[in-house]
């Protein structure tokens, strides 16, 4: 396998537990000794968050791993619902990226499907927690399998 690029995609409700956390750590850093340098994140409020903070933490040790952001629209858009501590979790996000990439504009009905598509065109393969296949969640999912790349679904691990 001639892996170099991962893309993340969850819910936005997860159930995070120390062996979840573990999991996720565990993973990034098999798929990085394969050759995964470059991991792509949507951004979002959850599982989005953890995977990125996630990796923030492991590049202290490789220093090599990059945070691709790809965002569904500007952050003051994105965040606009959002509590306090939600969006200076995504600051501290924004801030240690070493790319941020904006898919829309602006808002529109189907930015997160955009930026979902753009996750799954970058990627050989997939980190994701998905527990409901009728969801956004799931229908990224859908795009992986379709494109025919590894995936992980560590909700399927609890």
């Amino acid at each position: 396998m001639n892996l170099k690029t991962c893309c993340f995609t969850g819910h936005r409700i997860i159930k995070i537990t120390p062996e979840l956390i573990q999991r996720l750590k565990d993973t990034i850093i098999n798929i990085y000794k394969q050759g995964v340098t470059d991991f792509y994140d949507g951004g979002a409020i959850g599982w989005d968050m953890l995977c990125s903070e996630t990796l923030i933490d492991l590049k202290a040790e490789y220093p090599d791993m990059k945070l691709c952001l790809m965002l569904p629209c500007p952050p003051e858009e994105q965040t606009k619902s959002w509590n306090t501590s939600q969006v200076e979790r995504y600051e501290k996000i924004l801030k240690a990226a070493d790319s941020v990439t904006v898919v829309s504009e602006h808002y529109t009905s189907n930015c997160m499907k955009l930026r979902n598509q753009q996750l799954v065109d970058l990627a050989d393969c997939c980190i994701c927690y998905c527990t409901n296949p009728r969801s956004g969640t799931g229908q990224t999912m859908r795009m992986v399998e379709k494109k025919e790349i590894v995936m992980w679904n560590l909700a399927q691990l609890q």
